[in-house]
């Protein structure tokens, strides 16, 4: 996703790349937050914690007894969850 920025002379408008998350590892709001920017996802931290028990969730790893989760793999899953793109609702059900 790529954002508009001005330039510091006033001229015209630049597209920049959107600047990636600064860390390899996401606590758990920050996935959740992290899904809702990049990908229109909206769990809640809670919703992610009861996959995390249940499963179904994205991959995580501990530090302890923080849940941390890897950007690549929050990609991933955010991707398997997103359904084909199609041009009407009679399509979806095909």
């Amino acid at each position: 996703m790529t954002q508009v920025q001005k330039s510091p002379s006033g001229g015209t408008a630049e597209l920049c790349p959107r600047p990636g998350p600064s860390k390899p590892r996401l606590r758990r709001w920050e996935a959740s937050q992290y899904l809702l920017d990049e990908h229109g996802i909206e769990p809640a931290p809670a919703t992610l914690a009861k996959l995390a028990c249940v499963g179904g969730g994205p991959p995580f790893q501990k530090a302890g007894r923080v849940p941390l989760y890897p950007v690549d793999l929050l990609d991933e899953w955010a991707v398997t969850r997103l359904g084909a793109v199609v041009r009407s609702t009679s399509e979806a059900s095909r």
